[in-house]
């Protein structure tokens, strides 16, 4: 089986790559439309799904993989902003707080009748009383594109506190999930997955790993 990955995201692909596995990238065409009532959790878990059925309904002798991260902040479901504007908003209620990111991993092959999707999920602490670094943050314009208008492996790492958790499921592709996920369905993993958090190869990956 060729392994897939249902995603544009370049730091998903770079995260993947981390695993010495060969793969192609075929981004699903699954659009995100948050169900009414769900969970973030759940959410997550449904787009991750439905990004890798999408794309396995079409290589059908392959095995996909679909990822989705959301941000949980009392309770709602938070996506990307839609301007700097709204971005500034975001990380002025996240100051100070602590927030969940969950990272769904989902693997399918039509072929095989492989459907599965398990989810991680990393509590975050931004550091409070950072009105005066937003401007310079949001003029790098990395909010644009993040959930929760921050982007952990990047400036807004400056941002972070402390994670209770993994941190790549914060960057988005939980690399110790993806790893168990792909050998349960028998697709082996050519790294040591342990000596690969103790070296922590990927940007900012050292400052907040225990």
């Amino acid at each position: 089986m060729q392994l897939v990955l249902a995603s544009s995201s370049p730091r998903r692909q770079e995260l993947l790559t981390l695993l010495g596995l060969p793969f192609e990238v075929c981004a699903s065409e699954f659009l995100e439309h948050p169900m009414a009532g769900w969970p973030p959790l759940e959410q997550a878990k449904h787009f991750a799904y439905e990004k890798a059925r999408c794309v396995a309904q079409v290589r059908p002798q392959d095995l996909v993989l679909g990822s989705d991260t959301v941000i949980e902040f009392d309770g709602d479901l938070w996506g990307k902003p839609f301007d700097l504007a709204e971005a500034r908003t975001m990380l002025s209620r996240l100051a100070g707080r602590d927030h969940h990111v969950h990272t769904a991993i989902s693997v399918c092959c039509h072929k095989q009748g492989i459907g599965r999707v398990e989810v991680a999920t990393t509590r975050v602490t931004m550091k409070a009383d950072l009105e005066h670094a937003y401007s310079r943050y949001l003029a790098s314009q990395e909010s644009l594109g993040k959930a929760g208008a921050y982007a952990i492996q990047g400036l807004g790492g400056e941002l972070v506190e402390r994670i209770d958790g993994d941190y790549t499921t914060v960057v988005g592709l939980p690399l110790k999930l993806v790893a168990c996920l792909l050998q349960s369905v028998g697709y082996p993993i050519p790294v040591d997955i342990e000596e690969l958090y103790h070296r922590k190869p990927y940007a900012n990956w050292s400052r907040f790993a225990a």
